[in-house]
């Protein structure tokens, strides 16, 4: 049945590295030290917050890092409340439990799968101190209904664009539009530094705060090694911000690259009813960080059942975000418990959501191959 179809292994992710990459991070290994150790930092920050319009960049090890910074430069702590969308990665809300803040967890638009506007506006409290937009996949929600929620409550908008460089909103960069933007570079995202992340700022005071306390707690231009709080260590190495600035100079062909891929599994799935792909509104630029599938329910394939077999046929997938309600990390939870009776869509889209593979090296012949093998699948002919 599958004769004549690709049988080697088809990654979920993976990167696009040119001769450009290794060339910058060549010369990173060998003089980014003594007088030189900050100048791809400084260059990868300096083209960064020019490419998505902001006047501040400070690259970090992780998005991870740069919300808790963003959480910590807005004086988030104990008694406050952090809305943050029930279908997303934990690394989104665990930065919250880091500040010994409370999590709240807001449902999902059912077509972008991004924060719900009207759930947002009915879980804010007295204590709702800040919101974290969540750009799901590279799409977008709908930012203007979510900002101007925040901003009538004086609730502070902290943008997740981990998956969404190059994404846009009413022409704008994902990223910009928060306090803060943050941005994740993992192995597995458009643009890559192995690992990393950045945080974005037009605020002076938050800018200044998150130097301030990825260094130690050390205040710029203070007598050495004097340091006035106990803060953290989050630095990206040089070796990391050449790679990183060598993929920026690329970001068009990057997302241009993400946008093909996913065109091509729309071309093979678009006609499946009972398939449901990416959304892309009016208004908004789709990046499409991982082309995403949610199956209409009556076709009794739930994610883990058809990651499972697609494995089995030399194709990885990987599982729609589980509501983080349900995640036995917030088994203790009391806002998990009242999300889990609250949240209806999140509940409804997740289980039948998976991945497709979405690396950089798919090519249209691998992405017919995926397609046709899931099609057999639904069908029952690939059982």
């Amino acid at each position: 049945m599958y004769k004549g179809l690709i049988m080697e292994r088809i990654p979920i992710s993976g990167p696009w590295i040119t001769k450009r990459e290794i060339d910058y991070v060549t010369d990173a290994v060998a003089n980014a030290w003594y007088a030189n150790a900050n100048i791809y930092n400084k260059r990868f920050e300096e083209v960064f917050s020019e490419y998505l319009d902001v006047k501040y960049a400070i690259s970090l090890p992780s998005c991870t890092s740069a919300i808790h910074l963003s959480l910590l430069s807005l004086g988030v702590g104990v008694g406050d409340e952090i809305i943050v969308p029930d279908l997303t990665w934990i690394a989104s809300s665990s930065p919250i439990s880091y500040v010994g803040a409370t999590a709240v967890f807001a449902d999902v638009d059912e077509k972008t799968w991004c924060l719900s506007a009207k759930s947002f506006e009915q879980v804010i409290t007295p204590e709702t101190k800040a919101v974290i937009l969540v750009d799901l996949y590279g799409n977008m929600p709908d930012i203007d209904s979510v900002c101007e929620i925040a901003q009538r409550n004086g609730i502070a908008v902290i943008e997740d664009a981990a998956e969404a460089i190059g994404s846009e909103y009413k022409k704008h960069k994902a990223g910009s539009f928060g306090e803060t933007g943050v941005f994740s570079f993992h192995g597995s995202k458009t643009l890559t530094t192995g690992e990393g992340g950045m945080l974005v700022t037009n605020n002076n005071n938050i800018y200044n705060k998150s130097l301030f306390l990825r260094d130690h707690g050390r205040k710029a231009g203070d007598k050495m090694f004097w340091n006035t709080e106990v803060a953290y260590k989050y630095k990206m190495s040089s070796m990391q911000a050449a790679l990183g600035l060598a993929q920026l100079e690329r970001i068009d062909e990057l997302v241009n690259r993400k946008r093909q891929i996913f065109n091509w599994y729309r071309e093979e799935l678009e006609k499946i009813d009972e398939v449901t792909l990416n959304y892309e509104a009016p208004n908004t630029k789709n990046t499409y960080w991982m082309v995403t599938v949610i199956l209409d329910e009556k076709l009794g394939f739930k994610k883990e059942k058809i990651i499972r077999l697609m494995s089995e046929k030399e194709i990885d997938c990987r599982p729609f975000f589980y509501p983080l309600s349900s995640l036995p990390a917030y088994q203790n939870s009391e806002q998990a418990n009242l999300a889990k009776k609250r949240n209806e869509i999140a509940y409804k889209i997740s289980p039948y959501g998976f991945n497709l593979p979405s690396g950089m090296n798919m090519t249209k012949e691998k992405v017919k191959y995926v397609c046709k093998v899931l099609k057999l699948l639904l069908c029952g002919s690939g059982k």
